[in-house]
């Protein structure tokens, strides 16, 4: 465990260090979520309403969990490009641990987009998105916006490895964060859907995991009558941990087979 935590961490320096020499890779998991809350702020604001309070308040925790998911693109480019590159190859020559490669990319890629979080955060708090339920509930509401890009990072992972292409990597992730985020509650309260386009949202992971996040954080937020809308909470941490358990599986799997 000692020679895994060493080696994960000194490979996790790796991709730090390679992000402050090539910012503008920040610059991709920030500069469109602050877009998408600056756009959708103003100009869904005027139009829609939430019962309870604000669309600002509604919207952040949906354009949070978004940045979260969108992580899986990052990370499957990521690896790919490593790949490309040869590094898998060195690392596969050294004595290191394989969990420790695919581990250390998600952390670096998990650390990246916490500079993103805080970023958006500064943005919506000067356009007046507050949290209402204390400091503990509002870290346990990040604490499972993480835990969600931690979850996309392996998938991401599992992504990179199987197609190894960054064109394919690409169409597969606008594939998934696509539906997965319009068929959800990220940006538009669900009351006004049909029945049973509304039920498909409401079993949508994402939208259990914006649910959560908007009650942790006190934000507006229409509750529906399915089981993980009446119980968002504990349906999105099961959710959250059951996708990163299988992810992680199967991306080191990939990653020994390979």
């Amino acid at each position: 465990m000692i020679a895994l935590a060493v080696q994960t961490t000194a490979l996790t320096n790796r991709h730090l260090r390679h992000l402050t020499r090539m910012p503008m890779r920040l610059l991709g998991v920030t500069v469109m979520p602050i877009a998408y809350v600056v756009i959708f702020g103003y100009l869904f604001g005027s139009v829609i309403e939430v019962e309870g309070g604000g669309y600002r308040e509604f919207l952040m925790a949906g354009i949070f969990a978004q940045m979260m998911l969108t992580n899986l693109q990052h990370t499957a480019l990521g690896v790919v490009d490593d790949l490309r590159n040869g590094i898998d190859d060195r690392f596969r020559s050294l004595p290191v641990a394989g969990f420790a490669v695919p581990l250390a990319r998600t952390v670096a890629d998990l650390t990246r987009v916490v500079c993103a979080c805080v970023a958006m955060a500064v943005v919506g708090y000067a356009m007046g998105w507050r949290v209402h339920n204390g400091l503990t509930s509002a870290l346990a509401g990040f604490g499972l916006l993480l835990l969600l890009g931690f979850a996309s990072a392996w998938v991401g992972v599992l992504v990179g490895l199987k197609l190894r292409n960054a064109e394919s990597v690409s169409a597969v992730s606008f594939l998934v964060v696509m539906p997965a985020t319009f068929l959800s509650n990220a940006f538009i309260p669900l009351t006004g859907l049909p029945a049973w386009l509304r039920t498909v949202c409401e079993w949508n992971p994402l939208s259990v995991v914006v649910a959560a996040c908007r009650q942790l954080f006190g934000n507006p937020g229409s509750a529906g009558d399915s089981w993980p809308m009446q119980h968002p909470v504990p349906a999105a941490v099961g959710l959250t941990l059951a996708l990163l358990a299988i992810a992680a599986v199967l991306a080191t799997r990939a990653y020994r087979a390979k």
